[in-house]
């Protein structure tokens, strides 16, 4: 009886906090009149490009939309624009051996976001730096690693523009 009890409050907070609709289990504060996002596909302006950085970041960042809101992406005219720009693409020594020669290079990526919420303007930003890297041996080609550490710096660049537009972290 008593855990019957904890379930049913459990389920009452549940539905309470999902139903205000400001709050959801996915993490997103999307308000209830918000239905609609535009998502730009991501433009490339580093000096060095990865052909398909861009395009991988468009879509990463269009499943994760699909996957954690129920916002319809359309093409244009979205209650929310979300615009990403690579700004640089780069790679540097990251640590020394003993011989005085890298250990490790890093492949940092850094992309700009704005974001525009067209029914809460006080949720909007502009041009805000998001930066993701990841490191790899030195011994390796960076041709050899690229899409591997590619895709992982594209989890963290989209999970951190993510959080910043919707869920407001």
């Amino acid at each position: 009886m008593r855990y019957l009890r904890i379930l049913a409050v459990a389920a009452a907070v549940a539905l309470g906090l999902s139903g205000c609709g400001i709050y959801s289990f996915s993490g997103t504060s999307i308000r209830p009149d918000v239905h609609t996002i535009t998502i730009e596909p991501v433009l490339n302006n580093a000096m060095k490009v990865n052909p398909t950085l861009a395009n991988d970041l468009s879509e990463a960042l269009k499943d994760k939309f699909k996957k954690l809101t129920s916002l319809e992406q359309v093409e244009m005219d979205g209650d929310l624009l979300l615009v990403v720009t690579v700004e640089s693409y780069d790679v540097k020594a990251q640590g020394v051996s003993k011989d005085e020669t890298a250990a490790q290079n890093r492949l940092t990526v850094t992309c700009k976001a704005t974001f525009e919420n067209f029914k809460h303007p006080e949720e909007n930003f502009e041009k805000k730096s998001f930066a993701a890297y990841q490191d790899y041996d030195a011994d390796l080609s960076l041709d050899e690693v690229e899409a591997s550490l590619c895709d992982e710096i594209i989890e963290t660049l989209v999970e951190d523009i993510f959080n910043a537009s919707v869920a407001q972290w």
